[in-house]
């Protein structure tokens, strides 16, 4: 009794597992944590835990994958700092680094950039701009775009640097027609980026750990910066992020990571299980803890999501377990077609709403984005507001668009920033003219048109002034009036070019949360928030809004609701076959349902088509063999008919 009243307060309401994992700080650690069983409880005590033991908070480094997620950690993290050591201004006045391995890239790149004849203020391609570029490079090495296609090319190149190749290594590794032109497309397509002062989003790691291989001194700077590493969703990680955690270990290894093989959902961008299945290879000297004890949903979704995921062979053995109540079963539903399914769907949440569900408790889960079309004219005509997470507010065109004049007023060299807005809006400055502007031809103009690229010009000195003089807002505002955006947008008065004005008013909202910080660093921040933002960080900009969410399962990764439907359950869609020859990976697509099945806290409700239209071609449908994993005693059909009885989930279609 007395050693549990001495124990530190940071440690009450922490399960024996839990404890045992906050406690072991020296050495190699993982944590292999079943749904919902508090692993970000663990990580952010251990941090608590840690700093009691004497180590400064700026020592300590925590890496999780989403910019949402980082953020709830680092407010945890905060928050029990202040809590429990609040007399202590040394530590409270420095904080652990809690971030993404994106932002950590970027975080060390900039700090390293003159290492690698990168500008500080590098350009962060997105897909978009890394497609274009790819583009550029096909046609450089004369190749037809057509044949070679620019989304194609660049999936090898990404998937290659995730692997942690580079460019030699995967020519000299070329085994086919495509890889050999996918080499000499990667050579061009780092010389575009170099000339244009870019990196991609690939960069951000595979240009770390070269830092990190090749030069020592940096490596062992940062050995020393981050003496204890966290290292969170440890199953996402790929080949070039886990080496990046092993160069930043020094040789005391005290490292922690968490994960759970059971939600490995992302192989399909590199995330390679065998990070966890070989982590004792790497690291000898490991101690693992499971925690197993799930806090969030019934004793039914337990049971039946367990049952799911003991049918896949490459996992380790755990026994997922929850003191909750068995709550209601689960609620299987199947449609006549496609838009049955989601009239039910958007009935159903209707129906919760009134009984005093709120919206936003509600999560309309699919496999495939084709699936929100049918739910969303659902949602409409039901008059249930809902949220369609997947847009992401940065992709948006006219956002695009004035942060490319951000970008462009501090890396002048930016080439696909310049030809974004040279003419956006129109200036009457042709194909010819920009051709003359990037070549630096500008004295070949004739005396008109070099007035109008003079014109432009004034315009960026004075965005480069204002983005280094102003508040962010205020930059933001000025870029919005000075480029004529604005004026081009209230002239049209058209209700798309309102909603456009709008989005750009947002964006002033957003870069208002940096104006406490020094103008430059700001910028930084804010165009670093842009091109590492997730879907997940949509549900965040938005969440005042109380309404249900429609997502794919991938974005739903992390998250939790009370009230959970899984829709399109049909074998080939769920599982799903894959377009390009036919393969189902019944493992990871048995791993996604199980994340889907974890997300709900009360209740489930699956669903399926006895018929769909996909590609303008109607199909009868087989339900999906995931449903003959769930017992029959967890579940209860619902209405209408058309679900037979049996030991299974067979089904009868009626034709008219």
């Amino acid at each position: 009794m007395d050693e549990q009243k001495s124990q530190p307060a940071y440690l009450e309401g922490l399960n024996k597992p839990q404890k045992e994992a906050v406690l072991h700080i020296d050495g190699p650690l993982i944590v292999l944590a079943g749904a919902g069983s508090g692993k970000t409880r663990v990580i952010t005590h251990r941090i608590v835990h840690i700093i009691h033991q004497g180590i400064a908070p700026h020592n300590i480094l925590a890496v999780t994958f989403t910019n949402k997620a980082a953020k709830e950690m680092r407010e945890r993290v905060i928050s029990l700092t202040k809590q429990h050591f609040s007399s202590d201004r040394a530590v409270i006045d420095s904080y652990p680094l809690v971030t993404t391995f994106h932002s950590l890239g970027v975080r060390i790149l900039r700090e390293f950039h003159d290492t690698l004849n990168l500008r500080r203020h590098f350009t962060i391609y997105d897909r978009s701009d890394s497609q274009k570029a790819v583009k550029q490079a096909i046609e450089k090495c004369d190749y037809n775009p057509k044949e070679f296609e620019p989304r194609k090319m660049l999936s090898l190149i990404s998937r290659a640097k995730g692997d942690a190749k580079t460019v030699l290594e995967f020519k000299d590794a070329a085994n086919s027609y495509p890889e050999q032109v996918a080499g000499e497309v990667w050579e061009k397509y780092e010389e575009i980026l170099r000339a244009e002062h870019a990196l991609d989003f690939d960069d951000l790691l595979a240009k770390t750990l070269f830092l990190l291989k090749e030069h020592k001194s940096i490596r062992e700077t940062l050995q020393q910066r981050y003496k204890y590493i966290h290292i969170d969703e440890f199953q996402d990680t790929n080949q070039v992020q886990f080496s990046i955690v092993k160069m930043l270990c020094s040789e005391l290894q005290n490292i922690c990571v968490v994960g759970d093989i059971d939600q490995n959902i992302y192989s399909w961008r590199g995330a390679d299980i065998k990070n966890v299945l070989e982590f004792e290879r790497s690291f000898p000297r490991v101690h693992t803890v499971l925690l197993e004890e799930n806090y969030r949903s019934t004793g039914t979704i337990i049971a039946a999501s367990n049952e799911v995921i003991k049918k896949n062979k490459n996992r380790v053995e755990k026994n997922v377990f929850t003191s909750n109540q068995d709550g209601e079963k689960i609620v299987l539903y199947a449609g006549m077609n496609g838009h049955a399914e989601a009239d039910y769907i958007a009935m159903t949440a209707k129906k919760l709403i009134s009984e005093g569900a709120e919206p936003a408790a509600i999560a309309v889960l699919y496999r495939t984005n084709f699936q929100s079309r049918a739910l969303e004219e659902a949602f409409l005509t039901s008059d249930v507001p809902y949220q369609l997470i997947g847009t992401k507010f940065f992709e948006r065109k006219e956002v695009k668009d004035v942060l490319s004049y951000l970008r462009l007023a501090l890396n002048p060299g930016s080439n696909a920033d310049l030809t974004r807005v040279i003419n956006e809006p129109t200036r009457g400055i042709g194909k010819v003219t920009m051709l003359k502007v990037i070549e630096g031809k500008e004295n070949e103009l004739n005396a008109g048109t070099a007035k109008k690229v003079q014109g432009f010009n004034e315009i960026m000195s004075d965005i480069k002034n204002a983005a280094e003089t102003k508040p962010l807002s205020d930059t933001i505002r000025f870029i919005m009036s000075r480029s004529g955006l604005e004026s081009k947008f209230k002239e049209e008065r058209t209700e798309e070019s309102m909603e456009r004005l709008e989005n750009l008013r947002e964006l002033v909202t957003l870069a208002s949360r940096f104006n406490d910080m020094d103008p430059s660093d700001a910028v930084e921040a804010l165009l670093e928030n842009a091109a590492l933002q997730s879907d997940q960080d949509e549900i965040k900009e938005k969440e005042e809004e109380n309404a249900v969410r429609l997502m794919t399962i991938h974005a739903a990764k992390g998250l939790e609701f009370p009230y959970v439907f899984i829709s399109g359950l049909e074998q080939g869609l769920f599982p799903h076959e894959r377009l390009d020859d036919g393969k189902i990976d019944n493992e990871e697509e048995r791993r996604l349902f199980y994340v889907a099945l974890t997300r709900a806290e009360k209740k489930v409700f699956l669903t399926y088509a006895h018929m769909r239209t996909i590609f303008g071609n109607q199909r009868v449908n087989v339900p999906s063999e995931f449903l003959n994993d769930i017992p029959v005693e967890y579940v209860e059909q619902a209405e209408p008919e058309g679900i037979g009885g049996g030991s299974g989930y067979e089904t009868t279609v009626y034709l008219d």
